[in-house]
């Protein structure tokens, strides 16, 4: 699969490529005339011992030129393979974020946040250092190593063999590292999972930390993730500190060997003083590539481990399915649960044979306990979670049937837990509709009562809003997200609890301009408090997931117990006499 990444910029690839075999042959033949120079120029062995200075500059300016081609074959090669590096990982990076938008809220529950986060960054990094090094170092290591290797053959065979006999010790000791770092490398990326994890929780709730004193709890929690992650890095260096040493103490003993059989071989007439030197020189080369070897092993094995992670998150399979329904249908705005039961992946049942539907323009308020299973029920609508059990139709048509779009289209939601960006107050309404003008905007503020606070900003709708909504209180960032879900004009608006931070007036003025603004939309609103459900046109009351009533306000109160309950519990017996 990684191909389809590294196909599109197989041209910069395979130039790089070229490249560094440009680089390294240049310093292949660099040693051959080296030993010219010494022979000839200095010692003159083919000259009756008389040196030959025109010989020296002519190879020398040889060499130079030689070393300044190489360069320059380095620096393009080191351009082409950040090109395509850089590109295969942008490309990586965005199919990422494509397929997490598909997720549906349990596939994202089941990865983290954490560790998508460390998957998007991180782990694409070391997948585009990986292709990089492969691209460029494994080249030069295998050009550098096999071309010292021949070049040592062909001054001497006896050359060849000594460094022939301690290259497989070498290879042995680097698969060995490799195989004992390998799974190390996987188990450093989950643990940096964590402390990505712990990180964004605490920058996130900082407010919460600070107010029940628990900064040294936290310190101490990340403390403990950060030093498991250090551990485990730890015992990858410590592997890698071995095994350097050892490979270079192989490759000087081939060195000192290469010296006693040169020495050997000079005495005997079978080799001159620069054929010794340039053999030493391609030995020093094998040992450079080798090295490099040892740490481009070391980032392939990484670079793995984190396309595994990678491959996990591009391989998943969206768990809600597009239909073919592009939204237009006879009806708007209605909406009907058939028979619908719903458990979350961990088998939580939640809700049960509900039966209940919604006229267009209807306004319908849901009542029950805390986890009765309200939020879950409106979460139905727009699809972010499949029943169980039965059909949920917006419009007479199973929300299954829909395209996950055009299904959305038709409904606006504002949450109890209001998301804001870091953009402008017009910009977050716009969200809602990006296509809404200024008068749509501050007509859709006016309506969710957040026009008054909004003018007496520095810089009114172009003010800039903090990083999470943090520069607003919680009553600004619920009526800013209920600017958002009006402006949208949908058939279908949802309230899941979000006016809970608005006192009673503002509350109640909201609604009344809302039934103002959008008489034709079908209204359903997550309440906790009866001042906030007793003006709809019907009120459910869910207890356990079951629906055990529904109807308006006056006939709840005179027949529903539960209902009955929690009116008493917020009202109070006396006003209930006035009523």
């Amino acid at each position: 699969m990684m191909w389809k990444y590294i196909r599109r910029y197989l041209p910069y690839a395979i130039l790089a490529a070229a490249f560094m075999v440009g680089e390294v042959s240049m310093d292949l033949i660099q040693p051959g005339i080296m030993s010219q120079i010494v022979d000839d120029g200095v010692l003159g062995l083919n000259t009756g011992g008389t040196g030959n200075l025109d010989l020296i500059w002519r190879l020398g300016l040889q060499m130079i030129c030689l070393v300044l081609f190489g360069g320059l074959c380095g620096s393009l090669n080191n351009v082409f393979v950040h090109m395509s590096g850089q590109n295969i990982g942008n490309d990586m990076r965005k199919d990422c974020f494509r397929k997490i938008m598909t997720f549906s809220f349990p596939q994202i529950d089941r990865f983290g946040t954490g560790s998508l986060v460390t998957r998007m960054t991180n782990d694409i990094t070391q997948v585009q250092n990986f292709i990089s090094q492969f691209v460029r170092g494994m080249i030069r290591t295998t050009v550098l190593t096999f071309g010292s290797i021949y070049c040592m053959f062909r001054l001497s065979r006896v050359f060849g063999y000594v460094v022939l006999c301690v290259f497989p010790l070498i290879i042995l000791v680097m698969a060995v590292c490799m195989k004992k770092s390998s799974s190390l490398f996987t188990k450093l990326q989950t643990q940096l999972d964590t402390v990505n994890s712990i990180m964004q929780e605490d920058v996130a709730g900082i407010r919460v930390i600070k107010a029940c004193v628990r900064e040294l709890y936290e310190k101490l929690r990340f403390g403990k993730a950060n030093n498991e992650l250090i551990q485990t890095q730890l015992r990858v260096l410590i592997i890698f500190a071995f095994m350097n040493p050892i490979v270079n103490a192989l490759m000087y003993l081939a060195v000192a060997a290469i010296l006693l059989v040169g020495n050997i071989t000079v005495r005997a007439g079978g080799a001159t003083p620069g054929n010794v030197m340039a053999a030493i020189t391609y030995t020093t080369q094998l040992l450079n590539g080798l090295l490099m070897l040892v740490m481009l092993f070391q980032n392939i094995t990484r670079g793995i481990a984190s396309w595994k992670r990678v491959r996990v998150l591009l391989d998943s399979t969206p768990e809600l399915a597009d239909g073919e329904q592009a939204g237009e249908t006879a009806l708007r705005g209605s909406v009907e649960f058939q028979d619908v039961s719903f458990a979350y992946p961990d088998g939580q049942t939640v809700l049960e044979h509900i039966d209940l539907k919604l006229e267009p323009g209807e306004t319908l308020a849901l009542m029950g306990e805390t986890g009765c299973g309200k939020t879950s029920l409106v979460s139905l609508i727009p699809r972010f979670y499949d029943v169980t059990g039965g059909a949920v139709l917006v419009d007479g048509v199973n929300v299954k049937e829909y395209r996950q779009t055009a299904l959305r289209d038709k409904i606006a939601v504002a949450l109890q837990k209001s998301e804001l960006f870091s953009a402008s107050v017009a910009e977050n309404i716009a969200w809602g509709d990006p296509e809404a003008g200024e008068a749509a905007i501050r007509a859709a503020a006016t309506v969710a009562q957040a026009d008054s606070f909004i003018a007496q900003m520095p810089e009114g709708y172009q003010t800039l809003v903090a990083e999470r909504g943090m520069s607003l209180s919680g009553g600004q960032k619920q009526r800013v997200s209920i600017a958002r879900a009006v402006v949208k004009n949908a058939e279908i608006l949802i309230f899941d609890d979000s006016t809970s931070a608005l006192d009673l007036k503002t509350e109640a003025d909201l609604y009344a301009a809302l039934r103002e603004a959008n008489p034709h939309s079908t209204k359903i609103i997550v309440a906790q408090r009866i001042a906030s459900a007793r003006q709809a046109d019907r009120i459910a009351v869910l207890e356990n997931g079951h629906i055990i009533a529904c109807g308006p306000h006056e006939e709840l109160l005179a027949s529903c117990p539960t209902y009955q309950a929690i009116y008493q519990s917020q009202m109070g017996e006396e006003d209930d006499h006035h009523e």
